[in-house]
């Protein structure tokens, strides 16, 4: 990775009053709310996948492609945007990301065709919220935190799940009330609007304003900029909080490569990468996708099962930010394989809880798979920081791009599933057992950092 030049003056940190309130919590503030805007698709398919196989009669397994692009390119663009950020700016990246996000949705509403359906939906929108993944959540933490990392990469992780809590039941009612086509209007304005605050409020890095890493209390270098294109003279190491390094979007992509390559080449990365496909495949692509489906065929109306998932929003913030809390304090490997395992048991149990009313059973499930839900991103963000080091926000991009590689291959499969027998009940039991190998994998992960070169 290049660095930044070191023939600049030094500035001590704030000190006193001025560091009561240090700008890092301003920023992570302002990535929670885009996080949260951001979120208004991940909510949509479950719901709006009814009504758009009622009005144009396509089959639950077109519809599933389409939001398994989405889901793949969801995780295959974010390495790529990591290395943006790193190149370019977390600003200007976010708010182009948030502008591709709204012109997705808002197109949607002129699709005649699945193949429409599959740029709007499937493209353009996973190509928007793949820059606004969690692996934004973790090049916040790891520019702007030095201390309390698994708190706030939890936190922002959350946001996800709060968008989820505030878009699902507007977007259910909607299009219940107004049509499909309406909930896809306020998914493109609840992108669009956040992005001004982005602009405004977000920050690069600390050093844009004088001040080290919450947690830190080294000087602060304010570097003299790279010229684009160019880089630093091999072998300079910048602190952190200093100027990115400035370059092309071809080297970003460079890096965001050579990084998978290297790290490709460890057990470690291969450990995590299968894990996280699993959890992919059991959240994103089966419940999030086909939970309502599902609960509609057993007779639960939309609104209801739409309501349910919003449950799983509000657990979600809960168990991700303590299991935040619990990564800055218990190794992150016991946590994966305990979440996995307890995902796999509750999924064993989901199609006999499924009915036409709501049960306390199935309330049991959506607070145990709420608080699970993504439990496991904190200490899968912890464990590439620890065996990767500064490239631990790379490399968790693609342990993050294999989560979606899951997502969308699970996201077909049961749709396919579905059409030929009826019903989702061998998606679900087979989604348990790839719960059991997630969690014997991540148990095994090995302890001792690895090199990934620069």
């Amino acid at each position: 990775m290049t660095a930044e030049s070191l023939d600049g003056p030094i500035e001590e940190p704030l000190t006193g009053r001025q560091r009561r309130f240090h700008p890092a919590w301003t920023v992570a503030l302002v990535a929670l709310i885009a996080l949260i805007g951001a979120a208004g698709f991940r909510a949509a398919p479950g719901v709006l996948m009814v009504p758009l196989e009622e009005e144009f009669g396509w089959s639950t397994a077109e519809l599933s492609l389409a939001v398994s692009i989405n889901l793949l390119l969801y995780g295959l663009i974010a390495p790529f945007a990591a290395a943006l950020m790193q190149r370019f700016g977390i600003r200007a990246v976010t708010v182009v990301a948030l502008f591709v996000i709204g012109a997705g949705a808002a197109l949607s509403v002129f699709v005649a065709t699945p193949g429409q359906l599959i740029l709007t939906w499937g493209v353009l929108i996973g190509l928007g919220t793949g820059s606004m993944a969690v692996v934004f959540a973790a090049t916040i933490t790891d520019t702007w935190f030095a201390t309390r990392r698994g708190l706030v990469s939890g936190v922002l992780t959350a946001g996800s799940a709060t968008g989820q809590l505030i878009f699902l039941p507007v977007i259910a009612a909607t299009a219940e009330d107004v049509g499909w086509r309406g909930a896809s209007l306020i998914i493109a304005g609840g992108a669009l609007a956040v992005a001004p605050l982005v602009w405004i409020f977000l920050r690069n890095r600390p050093s844009d304003l004088g001040v080290a890493r919450y947690g830190e209390t080294t000087p602060v270098m304010a570097a003299d900029p790279v010229p684009r294109g160019t880089a630093a003279p091999r072998g300079t190491a910048a602190p952190r909080g200093t100027a990115a390094p400035r370059g092309t979007a071809w080297g970003a992509a460079k890096l965001a490569i050579s990084t998978l390559r290297e790290a490709a080449r460890t057990k470690t990365f291969w450990a995590l990468a299968i894990g996280f496909a699993i959890c992919g495949a059991t959240t994103n692509g089966l419940i999030g996708t086909h939970f309502i489906p599902s609960a509609h065929d057993h007779g639960m109306a939309t609104t209801t099962a739409a309501g349910l998932l919003a449950v799983v929003g509000v657990f979600d913030i809960v168990g991700t930010v303590f299991s935040g809390w619990l990564t800055d304090r218990v190794n992150p490997r016991i946590l994966l394989a305990a979440y996995y395992a307890l995902r796999g048991v509750s999924l064993l149990f989901l199609p006999s809880l499924l009915s036409a009313e709501v049960q306390p059973s199935i309330i049991v499930f959506i607070v145990i798979y709420g608080l699970d839900w993504v439990a496991t991103v904190p200490p899968t963000i912890a464990l590439c920081r620890e065996v990767f080091g500064d490239k631990g926000p790379l490399v968790f991009g693609w342990v993050f791009a294999a989560h979606q590689i899951g997502a969308g291959i699970a996201s077909v499969l049961a749709g396919i599933v579905r059409d030929h027998t009826g019903q989702y009940t061998f998606a679900w039991f087979a989604a348990a057992g790839l719960c059991a190998v997630a969690a014997l994998v991540s148990a095994t992960i090995r302890r001792h950092p690895v090199s990934v070169r620069e």
